[in-house]
């Protein structure tokens, strides 16, 4: 049989195979899987080079389903190859055809849309939520590059998601950096969900658009094996030098099938006679196309390169103060105050001495974020990636660094990083070991007005804090060091935990509260000043608001209690031991919107059963521009007199 025969009779078999599954799961998405069929089909049976024995062997060409809801496809030929699946990389198992019947099962590895972490390691990162794996696809080239791999990375994206703004991110971004080891693959099959995709995401205009930003772009017929082949080996033959390849393919949404095709069938699996039809159009069509069945034998799938795992023996990152002393930093040092983001910048050069497998990410703000102090550094250049004005595809990329195994810190202000929330959670869904700081935090950034203050980044990042990820830990640890060691030892922190971590850093610089010596630990928090009469708790900038407040306390005769509350999630237990001990009485501060430490320590609170008072001091109104921090505090009423006077309230007469 020759092989444009093969390949039309396995992508009917695995189409066929997509209309079985959804109709047995009673959703998903079939016409958009059949759609890929031919391209699915040269991909795993042929052009890969991987192994289904080890389907996330670190060398392997990797397949990364930014349209996720058409991977029934992929299911269909990975059950046709025996593909490895299962949670434990230790006892995993074949995936067979009766298992196809299993597709969004609770137990099931074939989750509605891709995600490596639900037992199906042949993908990178979920996928699904539209216009992200682009992104993931650069990351995942990225990590290859800097491991001197010429592993290839072929990512298919719908014609309909090309509309997000991501896709343009990550096109800029894998021409800028030159990474022409990854293949944009184009489904433009002309259907969105409700109606028609718009004509400039036209397989026309999608062309167009890309050979204007630099691509070398091939335009094909994405059901001709000829054609398909012809592109994909053009991607493999190209040289270090050559610009990156683009492959824009028109296809029919539900191939195959005509009484399946057009308008209203997208997420409407067919059922009943509507099934019998289309199978049987599919019958026709593989009478039409080949002389007879066929299985993979026609196929030849190259095994990946072997690979040597890295030396893991990492050294110890110097104390902050060797790290200053080293720069020439010791008069900045002796003046006892350092802004906590140009401590995240010399941890991030500290690290990266020591950790071979840290890669820093920013978005055109690294002065302002000191992520800088990294990339400046000749022996750390090439793993500072920077990613201009695109926060969205910034932490994309880093969840494709996390695939390729390495540790990547993404840097913007706390602001722009809000702009991120989807593919954060996507993140999170991936099991990636993913680092976010968001700089210039809070309402002390005084001058520069709310456009650029982070205010709702601790209550949406908290969320994460109060549920468990795939590992069982939280889904995100929050961080808020006070002063320039905490800021620098968390950062370590954050690189040796496996999972995401987002840690805030404030521009003004603040005064030193802790040395070299004290120890930083996510979920906990440090006791500064030991009453009986209440609790403080407050974190970042607000530490150094409610020391003060604390001296003017003190003066009134009310003895508190302050809480460096660093980290959430925190120590519960260990905090209502504390407050219990005050009187049940609590006062927490904040200098962003609410929803953040309060609301962790009312949960806490309610959770215990005792009897206690909370009150809770957070920005409740929109800030503006001031002059100083100090004047910005006041106006928002979390100066130190302000809390001072909410905590006398809070007391009883």
């Amino acid at each position: 049989m020759s092989f444009e025969a093969a390949v039309h009779a396995q992508a009917i078999e695995i189409d066929r195979l997509a209309l079985e599954m959804c109709a047995k799961a009673g959703s998903g998405h079939p016409t958009s899987a059949m759609s890929l069929g031919h391209i699915v089909t040269i991909l795993m049976f042929h052009t890969m080079r991987w192994s289904p024995e080890v389907p996330d062997y670190p060398t392997s060409d990797r397949l990364v389903l930014s349209e996720g809801h058409a991977v029934p496809i992929v299911y269909a030929a990975a059950a046709k190859l025996g593909v490895m699946v299962g949670k434990d990389p230790e006892r995993r198992r074949e995936l067979t055809l009766k298992d196809l019947d299993g597709l969004r099962e609770w137990s099931s590895e074939l989750d509605g849309h891709p995600n490596p972490m639900e037992g199906f390691p042949f993908f990178d990162a979920a996928t699904g939520s539209l216009g992200q794996g682009l992104s993931v696809a650069a990351g995942v080239a990225e990590a290859a590059r800097l491991d001197q791999s010429d592993r290839r990375v072929f990512c298919i994206v719908g014609d309909g998601e090309a509309r997000e703004g991501q896709v343009t991110e990550a096109l800029d971004y894998i021409i800028d950096r030159k990474l022409n080891t990854v293949l944009p693959i184009f489904n433009c099959n002309g259907y969105g969900q409700a109606d028609r995709v718009s004509g400039q995401q036209g397989p026309d205009s999608i062309a167009a658009r890309l050979s204007a930003m630099g691509y070398n772009v091939r335009s094909i017929n994405g059901h001709e094996p000829a054609q398909i082949k012809s592109a994909f080996d053009a991607f493999l033959s190209l040289g270090a030098n050559d610009k990156p390849m683009a492959v824009v393919a028109t296809t029919v949404k539900g191939w195959g099938a005509p009484s399946l095709q057009g308008n209203g069938w997208h997420g409407k699996p067919a059922a009943g006679e509507a099934l019998k039809r289309a199978l049987a159009e599919l019958d026709e069509r593989r009478v039409e196309l080949t002389s007879a069945l066929t299985n993979t034998d026609a196929f030849t799938i190259e095994p990946p390169a072997e690979y040597q795992a890295p030396d893991r023996a990492y050294a110890d990152i110097p104390t902050l103060t060797q790290m200053m002393k080293s720069l020439d930093m010791g008069t900045l040092l002796h003046t006892g105050r350092l802004a906590t983001r140009k401590a995240y910048g010399l941890a991030l050069k500290a690290l990266g001495k020591c950790n071979p497998g840290v890669v820093v990410l920013d978005a055109d703000v690294s002065n302002s974020t000191f992520a800088e102090t990294f990339g400046k550094d000749p022996a750390l250049a090439a793993r500072f990636l920077e990613c201009k004005i695109a926060e969205q595809n910034m932490v994309s990329v880093g969840v494709g660094l996390s695939a390729g195994d390495k540790v990547p810190f993404c840097s913007s202000f706390a602001k722009f990083i809000t702009r991120a929330y989807d593919q954060i959670e996507m993140a999170i869904n991936s099991g990636a070991n993913l680092k976010i700081v968001g700089s210039h935090a809070g309402i002390t950034l005084a001058s520069d007005g709310p456009s650029q203050m982070g205010l709702p980044d601790v209550a949406w990042f908290r969320a994460f804090t109060t549920m468990r990820d795939h590992r069982g830990n939280p889904g995100c640890y929050v961080l808020q060091p006070a002063d320039a060691f905490a800021a620098y030892a968390l950062t370590g922190v954050m690189a040796d935990y496996q999972g995401v971590c987002y840690m805030r850093t404030l521009r003004p610089d603040t005064e030193f509260i802790y040395s070299d010596d004290q120890v930083f630990n996510l979920g906990g928090f440090e006791v500064l000043t030991e009453g009986r009469d209440i609790v403080i708790c407050a974190a970042g900038a607000m530490v150094h608001e409610a020391n003060k407040a604390v001296q003017l306390l003190d003066n009134a005769g009310v003895s508190a209690t302050l809480v460096d509350l660093y980290s959430l999630p925190f120590d519960t237990d260990k905090l209502l031991d504390l407050v219990n001990s005050n009187g049940g009485y609590v006062l927490s501060v904040e200098d962003n919107y609410g929803g953040g430490i309060g609301a962790a320590i009312a949960d806490a609170l309610t959770g215990s059963g005792d009897g206690f008072t909370l009150e809770q001091m957070h920005v409740t109104r929109i800030p503006k521009s001031a002059r100083t921090p100090e004047e910005l505090l006041k106006h928002c009423g979390l100066s130190a007199e302000q809390i001072c006077e909410r905590a006398m309230k809070v007391l009883p007469v």
